[in-house]
């Protein structure tokens, strides 16, 4: 079944539409199965690829240099993604060399051409102004700034950040978080930007610079949601085999978004779900190289991910 299979047409017309902008990339990675050459990565290759499972309305903004393969493009088209947003510009596509230890635990960037997207600016269409949800991935703050001058009146926004942006454009990143909604980021960069061990003291710290929710990704060890609520957990799908962390995040991520525009609203049980549904995408992005793990999904595999993810974390409350 395909992605576009998913959920029937007449419930995915009522969904909310998603907007992803992001990097597509080339990459290469060296680790314990020894080096591959010229994956599809980046970030909104995952975000959109995990998200277009769950509704039919994902538009991404990207740019590709003249030597990026048109199949990815068709492929994602194929999946329902709306891709008339990806500008195609001479020169070379954003390429990242990367190296995992021996326990995919921690990974050294070897190599980083931007090509192409060093120069990004990103163009949303008049088609994607009225987008109602939208993931600003990981680019430089001043970029995500622009894109939010182009929307129109979005219900939520989330964005995505890196070590790189809260140590050199603080001041341009403090500026897009009183912005948005929700912001996401692992918890290094948690305890970077709020320069606090504590991850909870990190997120109330975060919190008070404009986002009413934050998600600080752990890898193998969960997500957090912290939100005027109180706090979520959500777990990581246990996993005996795991090939490539790369696009976890950015899965993560994806299932997140997908199902809160197929579900249709932004109640907190809905978030908690969401977040479910990310760690779900996500596991399945690690077990395969690339956006492999990410291909040929059934409703059946993903539902059963669902559920066990759900007994993993199920507990009966007890009064003592």
């Amino acid at each position: 079944m395909s992605a576009s299979e998913l959920i029937p047409m007449h419930q995915r017309s009522a969904h909310r539409s998603l907007l992803v902008i992001g990097s597509v990339a080339l990459d290469d990675i060296d680790g314990p199965s020894g080096l591959h050459k010229d994956l599809l990565g980046g970030s909104a290759s995952f975000i959109a690829r995990a998200a277009a499972y769950f509704t039919n309305k994902v538009a991404i903004v990207a740019v590709v240099g003249n030597d990026f393969p048109e199949q990815h493009i068709s492929e994602l088209a194929g999946m329902g993604v709306d891709v008339s947003g990806v500008e195609r510009k001479a020169g070379e596509t954003f390429h990242w060399v990367g190296k995992y230890s021996d326990d995919l635990t921690s990974r050294e960037t070897i190599d980083t051409r931007l090509g192409v997207f060093g120069e990004f600016q990103p163009k949303v269409g008049e088609a994607h102004r009225d987008a109602q949800l939208v993931l600003l991935g990981n680019i430089d703050p001043a970029l995500q700034l622009d894109v939010l001058r182009q929307m129109r009146a979005p219900a939520l926004v989330a964005a995505d950040t890196m070590n790189l942006w809260i140590n050199i454009k603080r001041a341009e990143l403090e500026q897009m978080l009183a912005k948005v909604h929700t912001v996401m980021l692992n918890d290094e960069e948690a305890r970077l930007l709020a320069g606090t061990h504590n991850l909870h003291r990190a997120a109330d710290h975060i919190r008070k610079l404009g986002p009413t929710s934050v998600i600080i990704k752990r890898g193998d060890a969960g997500a957090l949601l912290f939100y005027e609520g109180g706090v979520f957990a959500a777990p990581a799908m246990p996993l005996s085999d795991v090939v490539d962390p790369t696009g976890a995040g950015d899965s993560f991520a994806g299932g997140l978004m997908g199902y809160l525009a197929y579900a249709g609203d932004l109640s907190p049980s809905t978030i908690r779900t969401a977040m479910i549904m990310g760690s779900v995408m996500g596991s399945f992005a690690v077990e395969k190289f690339s956006v492999d793990g990410l291909r040929g999904l059934t409703t059946a595999r993903i539902q059963k991910r669902f559920d066990e993810l759900a007994e993993l974390a199920h507990f009966e409350r007890v009064r003592l």
